[in-house]
């Protein structure tokens, strides 16, 4: 039996929408004077928390971005504005990975801590976990959140947690074999690279009792080709993720594949915008995720643009939630988005390409300039036993959905990176 209030997830929406008020205004109340942070961005828009009184007023409410907070924290050091009590009420520090810049320090009470449990169980549930399973942590923990908090949702829902760390890839392949564990928890890149050793060494993948895999960190799990790849290596479901260290595990992809992931409505208030105009915009239309996380009061964020581009999608799903879906997940971000030749190029995009070719091991993109002109080299590792002329196969398939051909290159076993936590496969370096 669950130890979280699953019930929330088939609420009818006008039950979700009261709830999500009751506890927005509840948070606001709490952090008003407290926190000094929102406290100042409130007084400065003209608004108080009492001023609040439907979801339509939230839009009232002033953006918040990451930009915003690194400035906080550089400017009051080191933690910012953005506590509402403080520091000895805080039990948890963790940060962003710190992939585009300094990392963001991110604090938690015991109350907040407990909150993204709830959330992670939330994910957990999703993919089927139940107090039966043996979940299996492949990775080392440290000061990014990663999957800390996933521990805490399989503690929520009474399944057994075995952690991965102080090992390497075949080690850890050995340890879910021995205690023959059902869920792996990492990135999608990992779940790959896992894979490949097993395949290096002649480890029998179905020697593992592993009934499906849940994945956080990076995008991946929501691009078709690496889902397909995944499930097809460790003949398990691949369920996706999304959340980020300052917001929050947010939605979670449920049996009922393909669908989109479900925003956890009960935690999270979602609004999406146009990126460049920031006005709203409809159900099934593109547009930048704003989020408000409801539970974590100690570091609580409130209508922040995460960067992550989404199309909500508001019908009815077969597994019986009615939490909203983010159909096909995340799509990207409104940054990373590079032009290329006058092409728009997103990297999830190439990557679902290239994925499509099982002789591709591991890869990296580099955007570059040569004589005035862009080049897109693609640096491809491939498996033993690959015909190396596959690589023009995939500069073909990349110009036909291009409508320009990148330089596709085969180099050495083990020469490009491996990543156990968060991939960087696509660089831009456009100096002279």
């Amino acid at each position: 039996m669950a130890y979280f209030d699953q019930a929330t997830e088939t609420l009818p929406r006008d039950q979700l929408a009261a709830l999500q008020l009751e506890k927005l205004q509840a948070m606001m109340t709490e952090l008003w004077g407290k926190n000094r942070f929102y406290s100042n961005k409130w007084k400065a828009a003209g608004i108080e928390p009492r001023d609040i009184r439907s979801l339509d007023d939230l839009a009232r409410l002033p953006l918040t971005t990451k930009a915003e907070l690194m400035e906080d924290q550089a400017a009051n050091g080191p933690f910012g504005t953005n506590l509402t009590y403080p520091v000895e009420q805080y039990t948890r520090l963790h940060q962003t990975s710190g992939t585009t810049g300094v990392p963001l320090k991110v604090l938690d009470t015991a109350d907040s801590w407990d909150w993204w449990a709830k959330c992670w169980a939330h994910v957990l549930a999703g993919s089927g976990v139940d107090a039966s399973d043996r979940v299996f942590l492949a990775f080392a923990f440290g000061p990014f959140i990663g999957f800390w908090a996933a521990l805490e949702g399989a503690r929520k829902l009474g399944a057994v947690m075995i952690p991965g760390g102080g090992r390497d890839s075949l080690q850890r392949l050995e340890l879910m074999r021995e205690t023959g564990a059902t869920v792996l928890c990492c990135t999608p890149t990992y779940a790959l690279r896992l894979a490949e050793v097993a395949r290096e060494h002649g480890f029998d993948m179905s020697s593992l009792a592993m009934k499906s895999t849940v994945h956080a960190g990076e995008p991946g799990a929501n691009i078709p080709s690496t889902k397909q790849r995944i499930e097809s290596s460790w003949s398990a479901k691949c369920f996706d993720h999304a959340g980020a260290s300052e917001i929050g595990a947010h939605s979670f992809e449920c049996e009922k594949q393909p669908g989109g992931t479900h925003l956890i409505e009960s935690e999270f208030i979602a609004e999406v915008i146009d990126p460049k105009t920031g006005e709203a915009v409809n159900p099934g239309e593109r547009g930048e995720l704003v989020i408000t996380n409801l539970g974590r009061w100690g570091f609580p964020l409130i209508r922040y643009r995460t960067g992550d581009l989404v199309e909500v999608n508001l019908d009815p799903c077969s597994c019986g939630r009615t939490f909203m879906r983010f159909q096909g997940g995340i799509l990207g971000r409104a940054d990373d988005m590079v032009t290329v030749r006058g092409v728009n190029v997103f990297p999830a995009g190439v990557e679902n390409i290239i994925r499509k070719f099982t002789e591709v091991d591991e890869f990296r993109i580099t955007v570059s300039k040569v004589k005035h002109m862009d080049e897109m080299d693609i640096e491809v590792e491939l498996c033993e036993g690959a015909d190396p002329a596959v690589v023009h196969s995939i500069a073909e398939r990349l110009d036909s959905v291009l409508a320009f051909r990148p330089r596709v290159h085969s180099v050495g076993r083990n020469i490009l990176p491996r990543f156990d936590m968060k991939a960087k496969r696509f660089h831009v370096n456009r100096a002279a």
